[in-house]
């Protein structure tokens, strides 16, 4: 049973990945080397379980309890030699990964599952420098920003593993409120990036052309498609609509619509220009550096919100 957990990294999603197993009861032992990263993940998530605690996701007097519940190492045997399942969040370089997971499979128990939360580095090239008999027992699990709040998670299940395991670690990811999302090819992207992807590439597109101002093909996209993606899925919706009038619609219009195999030259444009979003305080909107604070709060507000109605479109 998995029980014991292990983070690699404390960074934007390492932390998250150990706030979330520690806010249901799970002992998360974390490695992270940099000890400036420790002290902020430390309160980064005292500050993200305050939040919680103000939309009453969360008890006040359990936030101690879950912080109990983190421990934070420098040194990586002694953080992994008992763990359960390990998950690493480390930078997508695949000589980092690759040496990260040989130092797994050398300090874990034989029983441990290793995971990685990439969702562009091919598991098989990852994982070719560690025991054949490990090789069954790794995985990639990648979660969505902000991970302490979005419920979906992204396993593999690509042949390597056992159906027994694999059901093991998604009953793992059912227990802290999780969405698993069962992965059958090791693709680029994996499911949910690649959706993601194909929606944004039209989005930008229409910016290009200047079919709408950015703030009204915002609200198209949000009081639109994404209404109802809130509670069912393209799949379902396609049934609800119709076969038949998807078909047209799809010989009709995909033909005038973006097919661009690379970014957005818009995209770049706006990178030389050193508009990268909120951290330069421009984008496709401004944030002002003194609002700056309270625009992300608002933010993580509404994606609260939406994990608190998402439990009831559980399927």
């Amino acid at each position: 049973m998995l029980k014991k957990i292990g983070v690699l990294g404390a960074g934007t999603m390492g932390h998250c990945i150990a706030e979330s197993f520690a806010m249901h009861g799970y002992q998360v032992n974390v490695f992270e080397p940099i000890e400036e990263v420790r002290t902020t993940a430390i309160a980064l998530i005292a500050e993200e379980l305050s939040l919680f605690v103000q939309e009453e996701m969360l008890k006040e007097e359990d936030v101690a309890s879950v912080l109990g519940r983190i421990n934070f190492f420098d040194d990586l045997s002694e953080a992994m030699a008992d763990r359960d399942y390990v998950i690493e969040a480390v930078p997508e370089k695949m000589e980092l990964k690759q040496s990260l997971f040989k130092q797994l499979d050398d300090v874990c128990p034989a029983h441990t599952v290793i995971a990685s939360n990439t969702s562009s580095l091919p598991l098989s090239e990852m994982t070719s420098g560690i025991s054949e008999e490990r090789k069954t027992r790794v995985m990639v699990c990648h979660w969505y920003n902000p991970g302490h709040i979005m419920p979906i998670a992204e396993l593999s299940f690509f042949g390597n593993m056992s159906e027994e395991l694999f059901n093991e670690v998604r009953d793992l990811y059912l227990s802290i409120g999780k969405q698993p999302v069962k992965v059958l090819k090791d693709i680029p992207g994996l499911i949910a990036n690649r959706i993601q992807q194909a929606v944004a590439r039209e989005v930008f597109s229409l910016i290009e052309m200047e079919a709408a101002a950015p703030e009204d093909i915002d609200r198209a996209l949000m009081f639109g498609p994404a209404f109802r993606y809130a509670t069912s899925g393209q799949l379902e919706i396609a049934d609800f609509g119709g076969l038949d009038i998807w078909a047209i619609v799809g010989d009709n219009l995909l033909k005038e619509m973006d097919n661009r195999r690379e970014a957005n030259p818009l995209i770049k444009a706006k990178m030389k220009e050193g508009k990268l979003g909120v951290k330069t305080g421009e984008g496709f909107f401004s944030y002002p550096e003194d609002k700056i604070a309270g625009i992300k709060e608002k933010y993580v507000r509404k994606l609260i919100t939406q994990l608190k109605v998402s439990k009831n479109y559980t399927g």
